[in-house]
């Protein structure tokens, strides 16, 4: 069975949104401020590889799917990327361009369970800040892997939101600085697993 794994970058005060810059949020692009250094990237390299498939929100696979097409790399990030399963939850998406993408819309739950039942390896989830919000509602995430930057912004999507979520406990596995910007890796999994 695969596990679902929350992958994102954050402030320390918790918020998610436009860590690039490409939104119109107008505190975007915070992320930038900070060095991350080979750590950070071979981290987030890894963690791509390691994956099976790609779950995204609508607007995070957008966002994606109109930038990873045209990019190449020599270490093969953008070929994961593209080749890789994606699968989008959206109402209002009906035909995704972007190569071996699906669109999920109904029963998301369901399905997202039924997505995990298919895959054996992880299943990474970006961004998608309402897409997470419903992952974290209905239980259905399996360990957290969050770049946290020392910023804080004091506004904005945050990660966690106020739901009828059951509490989870989780256990953090590793603790890594990476870069000399004072970004920090945390990375959870579920306690008892």
């Amino acid at each position: 069975m695969g596990k679902l794994v929350v992958s994102e970058f954050v402030t320390v005060d918790g918020v998610m949104e436009d860590p690039g810059g490409g939104e119109s949020f107008d505190r975007g692009g915070w992320a930038f401020q900070f060095e991350r250094g080979p750590d950070g990237d071979t981290y987030k390299m890894d963690e791509l590889l390691e994956a099976e498939a790609l779950l995204l929100g609508r607007v995070t696979y957008q966002g994606f799917a109109s930038a990873w097409p045209t990019v190449k790399d020599d270490v093969g990030f953008a070929d994961k990327m593209n080749g890789m399963p994606k699968y989008v939850v959206s109402t209002t998406l009906k035909d995704p361009e972007w190569n071996n993408s699906t669109v999920i819309n109904g029963d998301v739950v369901g399905e997202i369970r039924k997505l995990k039942q298919r895959h054996a390896g992880n299943i990474l989830v970006a961004g998608s800040a309402t897409l997470v919000a419903t992952l974290v509602e209905h239980d259905l995430i399996d360990g957290y892997r969050l770049m946290v930057y020392p910023i804080v912004l004091g506004t904005g999507k945050r990660l966690f939101k106020d739901t009828n979520a059951p509490k989870t406990a989780m256990k953090l596995v590793e603790t890594k600085p990476v870069g000399s910007g004072g970004v920090v890796v945390l990375t959870y999994e579920r306690a008892g697993d």
